[in-house]
């Protein structure tokens, strides 16, 4: 699959001589990799300190995060959140509403109860069925937010995203126009390769999955894939997802084994792999579809792709 269109800028800047320089590092509970084209001294305390940057507001296990001290904060009082924090929530609100509430901010309860928080994990079904997530206000113009009773945030389904994006935008600022960032299978490629090809990289397949895998050109492009093999929970000897559906508040169980979003962005990458697979495979196609978004639904034994995935076949 490759990019509708190449940017005149992808090939600024690339050296018949330069090299691909590569570093590691932990965040987020996960690694993360770049893969960058003549990358200036610093780099690896630029992009950590941008990660960083990410924990420090909106990690649910970081204790002093200002997420954490959102949720001690009492139920209906307003609070004044920094402007990256403020971002991700605005992203969230307009992922929930147009996928008509399949995808959530307020769900932190839900996720410490079924031993997916900080809180580790649940012993029973029985106390935590009945729990229905809260809801949240925000007004972006001012910054602040006010959660309803019964709500935590939880910004797992979308800020790992926005982390990379973080990440990505300081590289660019630093002149690295040509690199490939990776946080736990969340990936943005900006530029190209010194060998003119783009930065290519393998959809992860669920295990035990016999279709072929989707080989992805990131050129100016960001991929996210959400899937229910990654992360889970068994409880009496039964074993949920770790996606929940907001309006029911229960972990899903529609036969999605993965979800791959394609986007310029990788917070909205992220964001949007999480809301389809809420949603399942046929709503969820239906409103990429409708929103023109690239993805691909594996379900059922099944591969389904909206039309801005199949354009990338061309």
């Amino acid at each position: 699959m490759i990019p509708r269109a190449l940017t005149p800028a992808a090939f600024a800047g690339r050296g018949a001589g330069a090299v691909i320089e590569s570093f590691v590092g932990e965040t987020m509970g996960t690694v993360w990799s770049l893969h960058a084209v003549a990358p200036p001294a610093g780099v690896i305390e630029g992009v950590q300190a941008a990660f960083n940057h990410v924990i420090g507001q909106m990690s649910q296990w970081e204790p002093e995060s200002d997420l954490s001290r959102f949720n001690r904060a009492p139920a209906g009082e307003w609070c004044v959140i920094p402007p990256e924090f403020a971002s991700v929530v605005a992203a969230g609100q307009e992922i929930g509403r147009i996928s008509h509430g399949a995808f959530s901010l307020a769900v932190g309860e839900l996720s410490e109860a079924w031993g997916f928080g900080a809180s580790g994990p649940a012993d029973t079904v029985s106390a935590i069925a009945a729990l229905k997530p809260g809801g949240i206000d925000f007004d972006p113009d001012s910054r602040r937010i006010r959660r309803h009773k019964g709500a935590l945030l939880d910004l797992s389904g979308i800020a790992k995203g926005y982390g990379v994006d973080l990440a990505a935008d300081w590289l660019l600022a630093q002149s690295v126009r040509h690199f490939l960032l990776e946080v736990g299978g969340e990936l943005r490629g900006e530029g190209i390769r010194p060998d003119g090809q783009p930065w290519w990289v393998d959809v992860e397949l669920p295990p035990s999955w016999s279709g072929a895998s989707w080989r992805l050109a990131l050129h100016d492009l960001s991929v996210a894939t959400s899937g229910d093999y990654r992360r889970g929970v068994e409880i009496d000897g039964k074993r949920y997802s770790h996606s929940f559906d907001p309006r029911s508040g229960r972990p899903i169980a529609n036969g999605v084994r993965s979800v791959t979003v394609v986007h310029r962005s990788c917070m909205m990458a992220d964001g949007w792999a999480t809301a389809l697979t809420v949603l399942g495979a046929e709503c969820g196609i239906a409103l990429a579809e409708e929103q023109d978004i690239a993805a691909c639904i594996l379900a059922n034994g099944r591969e389904h792709v909206s039309c801005a995935w199949r354009a990338m076949l061309d």
